[in-house]
């Protein structure tokens, strides 16, 4: 375990990239073998728009990641943080738990919260109005959007006392389980629900992507199922009738434009839709 964290401690920025590419490139393909939607879409231009929030993401976590490297390396001199407090224990334990309150406070948190915030809801529309969800899905954030998520990971790491190697672990297990989630496959059903005990399971999270309430407003999880499980926020659903989308903003021409998804957090707040019919 060590020598994994040593490694995530000083992991090159072209190792990074390269997880990144690998995972879109592998569920891309996997799409085409086992598909839960035979979408009628042109991939590349559906995917133009999603690569697009993929680059600012990207461009707004590396020019942040300074802040992340000096509050980790503050955290480790200083011995802050609920890790600290334990510190007596193995090793895998105390990483085991930075990831799943990483995962708590850095992802699931925000995720509530983009839910049941107006204006946080309005910023995070874009990753919603996708009509043809796949794993080129995961990374499309608006720039905003895309802040938010690196404040709440930067308190997350304030708060529990991660080091840069567990940050960096846990954001690339974060950026793998994204792609997987969103992917357009097929798992047995079984195997699917079996999975969704323990991480996130694709037929788990496109749920929160059914165009309407109450499916829209949960399964927040990122990388565990266990925080909708205590939260009760977790919901299933039958996947074969998914509809993506957002029922109030369900102009597919306008959702698909880079343009227009940028000025999506400044559009008129429409009331949705209250259940499913």
């Amino acid at each position: 375990m060590q020598e994994i964290l040593n490694y995530f401690e000083t992991i090159p920025t072209l190792h990074r990239s390269l997880i990144l590419v690998s995972g879109i490139t592998f569920f891309w393909i996997l799409e085409g073998g086992l598909p839960l939607f035979n979408f009628n879409y042109k991939k590349w231009r559906h995917a133009v728009p999603n690569f697009f929030f993929t680059i600012t993401t990207i461009l707004i976590n590396f020019i942040l990641a300074f802040l992340l490297v000096y509050m980790a390396n503050w955290l480790t001199l200083n011995q802050f943080g609920l890790l600290y407090i334990f510190k007596g224990l193995p090793l895998y334990i105390s990483v085991l738990i930075g990831i799943l309150m990483l995962d708590l406070i850095g992802a699931y948190l925000p995720h509530l919260l983009e839910h049941k915030i107006k204006p946080l809801w309005m910023i995070h529309l874009v990753h919603h109005t996708d009509h043809k969800v796949d794993t080129t899905t995961g990374n499309r954030h608006h720039p905003l959007e895309s802040v938010i998520r690196f404040l709440f990971t930067l308190l997350g790491v304030f708060i529990i006392g991660a080091n840069i190697g567990v940050v960096m672990l846990y954001q690339s297990l974060s950026v793998i389980s994204t792609q997987f989630t969103h992917a357009n496959i097929s798992l047995p059903k079984k195997i699917d629900y079996l999975l969704s005990f323990v991480i996130v399971s694709p037929d788990m999270h496109k749920t929160h992507h059914h165009y309407k309430l109450p499916y829209t407003d949960s399964n927040y999880g990122n990388l565990f199922s266990i925080w909708d499980r205590i939260f009760d926020t977790y919901k299933k659903f039958d996947r074969e009738k998914l509809i993506y989308g957002v029922d109030v903003f369900y102009n597919e021409k306008k959702n698909s434009k880079i343009f227009d998804l940028l000025k999506q957090p400044f559009q008129k707040y429409k009331k949705p839709s209250n259940s499913e019919n």
